[in-house]
C-alpha cells in the first residue's frame, strides 16, 4: 500500500512530558525509592489502562483524572501509605510544569525526512486551545499543512467526524492516508472507522496493550520511515 499523507497525534507521538523525572523527585521527597525504569513502565501501563477502560478521560483537565491516575500509578509501583499526601505533593509539582512539552529526539529528523520524500503531513489531535501554541513553541507547526484540533472543531477522536473534517480540509482520500498515534482506542478505532490505515506507537513492545495482538505497532516515531519503505516497496 502506498501512502501519500501522514497524520499524527501530538502527545506521546511527537511530544512528551518529563513526568517520570518529576514523579521520581516527588517520591524521593516522600522517602520512597523506585528505579527509574519501574516508574517509566508504571506511567506507560497507567496510560494504556486509562485509554482502554476510561475513553476520553486523559483529554480532560488534569484535575479530573489525576486522583485516579495516581491511584493506579501507586498500585503498579507497590506504593502504600498516605497516597492523598503524595497526590497533593505531585499535583503541586505537576501544575507548575503542566504546560511544558518536549519534542522526542527523533521527531525533527523523521519529519524532515518525510517532507524530503514528498509526503504531506498533518495533525489530528484531542487537545485544548493551547495546541497550536504548543506546536509553535516546540518548532513543529511549520511541518504540517493541516492541523485539526478537537477543541476547535467541537468533536474529538474517536468520533469519525474529526477525521472527515481533516480529510476534507486536506483534500485527500482516506485510502492514501496513514494515521500515527499512541492510543488505539482513539486513534486506531477513529481512523479505521473512515477507512484510514493506522499505526500505533507503544514504547515497551506489547506492554499495556496485550489485548491488541493484531494491531501493528512501532516503538517510536523513528520506526516510521522503515515501516513506510516496507509498505511502499511492497506496493510495486
Amino acid at each position: 500500500m502506498h501512502f501519500s499523507y501522514i497524520w499524527f497525534d501530538m502527545g506521546y507521538t511527537l511530544l512528551y512530558k518529563k513526568r517520570e523525572v518529576l514523579f521520581s523527585h516527588v517520591l524521593e521527597k516522600a522517602g520512597v525509592l523506585r528505579e527509574y525504569e519501574e516508574i517509566e513502565k508504571a506511567f506507560h501501563i497507567t496510560d494504556k489502562r486509562l485509554m482502554r477502560d476510561f475513553p476520553g478521560l486523559l483529554a480532560r483537565p488534569s484535575a479530573e483524572f489525576m486522583p485516579l491516575y495516581i491511584g493506579f500509578l501507586c498500585f503498579y509501583l507497590d506504593i502504600h501509605g498516605n497516597i492523598v499526601a503524595l497526590l497533593d505533593s505531585w499535583f503541586k509539582e505537576w501544575k507548575a510544569r503542566e504546560s511544558e512539552w518536549f519534542v522526542f529526539s527523533e521527531t525533527f529528523e523523521v519529519l524532515d525526512s518525510l517532507l524530503e520524500k514528498g509526503y504531506r503531513l498533518g495533525v489530528i489531535s484531542n487537545w485544548d486551545s493551547s495546541a497550536r501554541s504548543v506546536l509553535a513553541k516546540c518548532g513543529l507547526e511549520k511541518y504540517f499543512d493541516t492541523i485539526i484540533i478537537s477543541s476547535e472543531v467541537g468533536v474529538a477522536k474517536p468520533d469519525q467526524h474529526i477525521f472527515r473534517v481533516a480529510l476534507d480540509l486536506a483534500r485527500v482520500e482516506p485510502g492514501s492516508c496513514l494515521y500515527v498515534g499512541d492510543n488505539y482506542y482513539d486513534d486506531g478505532i477513529g481512523a479505521s472507522s473512515i477507512g484510514m490505515k493506522y499505526l500505533i506507537i507503544n514504547r515497551f513492545g506489547r506492554l499495556g496493550i496485550e489485548e491488541l495482538q493484531q494491531v501493528e505497532i512501532i516503538s517510536s516515531i523513528a520506526d516510521l520511515i522503515p515501516y513506510l519503505e516496507s509498505k511502499n516497496h511492497a506496493h510495486y
